[in-house]
């Protein structure tokens, strides 16, 4: 679901900057060779912001083709270094997993779905309490971070449990 770390107008993060480079070199590149994950910083600075990508999950949601969106999206920016905040980048993205690029490029020139967008963000914030990536809601449960295998399989058994 939608989730923005650094909404507009918040400054959005450069690669080169020593965090970024940090985080990526101690956790994320070593997670994900763990995982069998390809994974890359994408080199564009700053990073972009994600605000219209969201827009575009909901006109895919709204098409039936959310997940596979979101999909094609992650591996865009974190696989193929892809400028996600770029429409004519977005709406070929959301060709290629089946949706109508006119349409889609339309409703977010538009920002047809910003308003839908806004009241994502807000019952992520305040309904949900979810402050970080990733954030995983099981039952009852949120469960902030990354979290391994196992522990995630003995939450969900705990909430079936509980069923």
């Amino acid at each position: 679901m939608p989730f923005e770390l650094r909404p507009y107008p918040t400054e959005t993060l450069k690669p080169e900057g020593d965090y970024l480079k940090r985080t990526w070199e101690q956790s994320v590149y070593p997670l994900a060779e763990r995982m069998g994950v390809h994974i890359v910083l994408p080199d564009i600075s700053p990073q972009p912001y994600t605000h219209l990508a969201f827009e575009g999950y909901q006109y895919a949601f709204e098409h039936e083709k959310g997940n596979d969106y979101n999909a094609r999206i992650l591996r865009a920016f974190f696989q193929e270094g892809l400028d996600i905040g770029d429409i004519l980048v977005l709406t070929k993205l959301a060709g290629e997993v089946g949706l109508h690029e006119q349409e889609f490029q339309e409703a977010l020139e538009t920002r047809k779905y910003k308003e839908l967008h806004q009241r994502s963000l807000e019952h992520a914030q305040t309904e949900v309490n979810i402050t970080s990536v990733p954030t995983f809601v099981i039952g009852d449960k949120v469960v902030a971070g990354m979290r391994s295998k196992e522990m995630l399989e003995s939450v969900i058994d705990k909430e079936l449990i509980n069923l």
